[in-house]
């Protein structure tokens, strides 16, 4: 009836017929919506020479909706211990951040399956300046050069306008010259 050679033909475009079907419908638009979470390509026209993404988690992007951030500092982003870090925030992200709400601590990163917690919480110093343009955070104990990972925790509401906001990581470490240092940045997107 059917000749052995029209098996893989005929199964191809089975395949492309579903592969259409399944787009078409919008079954894609099924998988669960992580829209806060940054996406995996970025492209900027112009970097600055040494440029470096830095993982975040942001629970909410929508503006003036209340979100908790985990500003990500993986073990392979530092290159020695930290005694102190400072973030570095864009004036025009008119947020309010208040010390409270801000805390550091060692950190499970979540994904697909599991969420991102905190394992365990850092006691810091941590101050944000008046016009809440720079959050310093200064660890009772130096962040260890290990393969743990950390996170700068933020909760606030977000701001009202829509943009992308650049916060920039900036470390001290335990030298006798005290030099900050450039981890890297987070391009944060408020939708």
């Amino acid at each position: 009836m059917f000749k052995k050679q029209s098996f893989p033909f005929i199964k191809k475009v089975f395949f492309i017929g579903l592969s259409a079907f399944l787009f078409g419908t919008g079954a894609i638009s099924l998988a669960p919506k992580s829209s806060a979470s940054p996406g995996f390509f970025e492209y900027q026209w112009d970097p600055e020479p040494g440029y470096k993404q830095l993982k975040y988690y942001q629970s909410s992007n929508e503006r003036n909706d209340r979100a908790t951030y985990y500003f990500f500092l993986r073990g392979k982003e530092r290159k020695e211990d930290i005694i102190k870090l400072t973030l570095a925030i864009p004036d025009y992200f008119d947020a309010k951040i208040k010390t409270k709400k801000l805390s550091l601590c060692k950190v499970k990163i979540g994904g697909y399956t599991e969420r991102t917690r905190c394992l365990q919480n850092i006691p810091s110093l941590i101050n944000v300046n008046a016009k809440q343009t720079s959050i310093e955070i200064v660890p009772e104990k130096p962040i260890p050069l290990n393969k743990d990972n950390y996170a700068v925790v933020m909760k606030i509401f977000n701001p009202r306008k829509r943009g992308m906001f650049q916060f920039r990581a900036l470390s001290q470490q335990a030298d006798d010259i005290t030099v900050s240092t450039y981890l890297g940045t987070w391009n944060i997107d408020i939708q």
